[in-house]
């Protein structure tokens, strides 16, 4: 059997060790990961390799040769433009088809056992076998779910934390056989799991997963690099180290000099012809690379420093890497996280602060204090994006700099000369930042449309209207402190997961976009942006039959921009109104949950007392509503849902309504009683939306005030709602608490519990093999359906150490006891 090494990625990830050197070169223990891949190979009696290359191909081919040194025989096979993981493959296939083979990638370093994996694929006569392993957080990962036989289920390629339904992933190392090449277009980008795989389990072809046993790490950021390093020191990977082992966990390889007075506190690794002075102290997880000096009173702790790199005298290195050739002058500091790109200067008493990169052939000037990367600004996060777009407090996690840096990023993901719609509500802190994030956006080639104070269904819709995307900044509801940033797409929709992983990259690689100075971006205020939305609005939503029925409503605009926008609406809308708390406040541009809940009393004693129809208060963006009855009764948002769901179905007779999963099941009910169906999505408002905006849907909402109106927009718009409303209210000729009183009541709750980020991935596999036999649903997360119909949702949160569940049950009783026995499940996987 022959063996398939891809070594063709650029490792963007772990900038800038690979901005000059290609990732399976990356050095682990003073040897290359790809090396200790093909000594695996060898191993396991797979000398005749064949290694697909792309990036910087001319240095893999030029250090591993024909593989003579190793006792193998190395082909290559090039692409000229990326392929993808099965189309590089392709690439190769005049080397592979007399027989069946392996692919594994030049990049992650394992010790699985080869042999019993290709014994397992000929047992079970696979087309494809998918070598699969646990991990903790299944992320960055292709989840895989198997039967009892080991046959495989289903896959879903990097998901996001309400998509995770194991803890068992993809290793990216397969078995198959060459029927698979006629799955595989050639000279086209096509990756295994996204593409092959899928159409393979469509047609019933045999794919099976073998859960490995062992080591693997995908080495593909800066932690798991240093990871590695510190598991291959620690024993805990099945891998040769060149060198002696001179005293426990202390390696020293061949020709080094160690000064007997040098302090070394092992694990660590010194190379070959390095040099350790007296005095100099080297502490646990170290690794010295070939010809590496290392001056007297020097300190090194877990920190990776590769090849013919000098370390001056007093100089403090922990928990960094420092590239090839890169001099350390004397006193020099390195904080955790940092990273020294190849040939760099870092003279003497100069701190590079935590997390910082330097990218290769600069110089760090002596004294300087560094907490920005060089000549890229800012570090890359974890966690970009949250579940209000990018959020923080205003002025200390949210800073101009940030502000501008954001700003690059997105408009390096657009075209030069696209336009971008910005926004704000009436906040000075959005004030501010925003000027900043507009001047970064002209200055990276973008010509920027600036609504200023608006709401954000007209921000929404002005930007779905020529503009290749939007920026919104709004204060975080009920955090009067801090900021949300939010992104929109060319629909005016809230940037995809995948958009969101796009700005991620660019911002994490600190690479942006600048214009030339003919190129910088035009800025312009639209006018009458009011009247346009008020315009369409209501020449797109039927208001039949609102005139004769002389409705009166309170409308409360608590204080928002909606106050701008609904004077208008309401005047052609020629129904009698009363609008209260329409003064805007800079200091006050959002409310806590008491205040709105607050409010919404007050609403109700004034709908009571007036004897209007209804009562609505928007907030302070007018994204979102909520109501309450002719009887001045707040009808609670989730409530509130039914109701509009029950008049938009009742008049329409046909089409599709979109809610979330943790919708409770009444509204599958009443959608169906009116002779029209549930779409079901994942609670991403992204989702939500754009199912919402497809052909056939007449109506969506998310239980939280969000209400989508397809006739108008695919979007989350509070007044569209209100507008639609008024109309339905008006022909209905019922009240509010008429209608509600007609649906059942409701029985769904839901729980939050604290679960640790490494335990996330444990938690949702134990819930699935908890489920047995009940019917699964891997919507979003994982909904257990009881045989009666009773179902528990259990969801983890993308950006914090939580798990959410939600139970429904026929009554309070039989709800909490199940949400009760699913917490038992969820807590004890995350103590395990």
């Amino acid at each position: 059997m022959k063996a398939v090494v891809m070594a063709g990625g650029e490792g963007t990830r772990l900038r800038p060790m690979t901005a000059s050197m290609p990732k399976p070169l990356l050095p682990v223990v003073n040897r290359p990961i790809m090396e200790h891949v093909l000594r695996l190979l060898k191993r396991h009696g797979l000398t005749d390799t064949v290694v697909t290359v792309q990036f910087l191909a001319s240095l893999v081919r030029n250090y591993f040769g024909d593989g003579e040194e190793l006792g193998m025989k190395l082909t290559y096979a090039n692409e000229e433009t990326p392929l993808g993981t099965a189309g590089s493959v392709k690439n190769a296939e005049d080397a592979l088809r007399d027989d069946s083979f392996l692919v594994i990638s030049g990049d992650a370093l394992t010790d699985f056992d080869l042999t019993d994996l290709m014994r397992f694929h000929r047992e079970k006569g696979a087309m494809v076998t998918v070598c699969l392993t646990r991990v903790p957080n299944p992320l960055e990962f292709g989840i895989t779910i198997v039967d009892d036989e080991g046959k495989v289920e289903r896959f879903l390629e990097k998901p996001t934390w309400g998509q995770v339904f194991s803890d068992t992933v993809n290793t990216g190392i397969y078995v198959m056989e060459p029927e698979v090449f006629d799955y595989v277009a050639a000279d086209t980008s096509v990756d295994w799991s996204g593409d092959v795989f899928p159409q393979l389990l469509k047609e019933g072809k045999p794919i099976y997963g073998y859960v490995a046993e062992g080591y693997w790490e995908d080495v593909g950021t800066h932690e798991s690099y240093l990871k590695a390093q510190a598991d291959v020191l620690d024993g805990k990977v099945d891998v040769e180290i060149d060198g002696f082992e001179i005293q426990p966990g202390v390696w020293v390889a061949e020709g080094a000099e160690v000064d007997p007075e040098a302090v070394l506190r092992g694990p660590l690794y010194v190379g070959d012809y390095a040099k350790v002075e007296a005095g100099a102290e080297i502490r646990e997880h170290s690794v010295l690379g070939s010809n590496v000096v290392v001056k007297r009173g020097a300190f090194l702790h877990k920190a990776v420093v590769h090849d013919n790199v000098y370390i001056g005298p007093q100089s403090n290195l922990r928990g960094c890497v420092v590239g090839k050739n890169t001099d350390v002058m004397r006193a020099a500091r390195i904080e955790d996280g940092a990273v020294i790109g190849d040939e760099c200067l870092i003279e003497e008493e100069s701190i590079i602060t935590g997390n910082v990169r330097v990218y290769p052939f600069k110089t760090i000037e002596a004294g300087a204090f560094v907490t920005n990367s060089v000549i890229w600004e800012s570090r890359g996060q974890e966690h970009l994006f949250g579940a209000r777009g990018v959020s923080g407090i205003i002025n200390v996690e949210i800073t101009p700099e940030l502000a501008v840096r954001l700003a690059g990023a997105y408009a390096t993901t657009l075209k030069k000369g696209a336009t971008v719609t910005i926004a704000r509500d009436h906040s000075r802190g959005a004030r501010a930042l925003k000027r900043a994030m507009v001047s970064a956006l002209q200055a990276s080639a973008i010509d920027v449309r600036d609504l200023e104070n608006v709401p954000m269904p007209v921000a929404r819709q002005q930007t779905a209207r020529g503009s290749a995307g939007g920026i919104m900044l709004r204060t975080t509801p009920g955090v009067p402190d801090s900021l949300d940033i939010l992104f929109f797409d060319e629909r005016g929709a809230d940037l995809s997961q995948a958009g969101q992983r796009k700005l991620d990259r660019v911002y994490a690689r600190q690479e942006y976009r600048r214009a030339f100075p003919g190129e910088i971006g035009d800025l312009t205020f639209p006018g009458t942006v009011f009247d346009a939305y008020a315009g369409s609005l209501l020449r797109a939503i039927d208001t039949r039959g609102v005139a004769e029925a002389r409705l009166k409503v309170v409308v409360d605009v608590a204080h928002g921009s909606a106050s701008m926008l609904l004077p208008s609406i309401l005047g052609r809308l020629d129904i009698e109104s009363l609008m209260v708390n329409a003064g805007m406040d800079e200091a006050r541009p959002t409310e806590t949950v008491e205040e709105r809940r607050q409010g919404m009393v007050r609403l109700g004693e004034l709908v009571g007392s007036s004897r209007a129809a209804f009562g609505v208060r928007f907030d302070p963006v007018g994204e979102r509503v909520s109501f309450v009855d002719e009887r001045g009764r707040i009808i609670e948002d989730d409530r509130a849902l039914l109701v509009l769901l029950d008049l938009v179905a009742a008049e329409g007779r046909s089409g599709k309504v979109v809610l979330p999963v943790t919708t409770t099941r009444i509204a599958e009910q009443v959608a169906a009683y009116h002779g029209t169906q549930v779409t079901w999505t994942t609670t991403s408002p992204d989702d939500l939306t754009r199912a919402a905006s497809a052909e056939g849907a007449i109506f969506g909402g998310d239980g939280r005030g969000g209400f989508v109106v397809p006739e108008f927009s695919g979007v989350f718009d509070g007044v569209a709602a209100f507008v639609r409303l008024v109309g339905l209210v008006a022909r209905t000729k019922l009240t509010l608490s008429q209608i509600d009183a007609r649906i059942p009541r409701a029985h769904v709750l839901r729980r939050d519990l604290a679960t640790p980020w490494s335990a996330k991935g444990m938690v949702m596999r134990s819930v699935v093999e908890a489920a047995g036999e009940r019917t699964v649903d891997t919507t979003d997360g994982v909904r257990v359906v009881e045989s009666d119909g009773r179902w528990t949702m259990v969801l983890p949160d993308p950006a914090e150490a939580i798990t959410h569940l939600w139970a429904e049950g026929p009554d309070e009783t039989s709800t909490l006891a199940l949400l009760d026995e699913w917490s038992r499940v969820v807590e004890n996987a995350g103590k395990r």
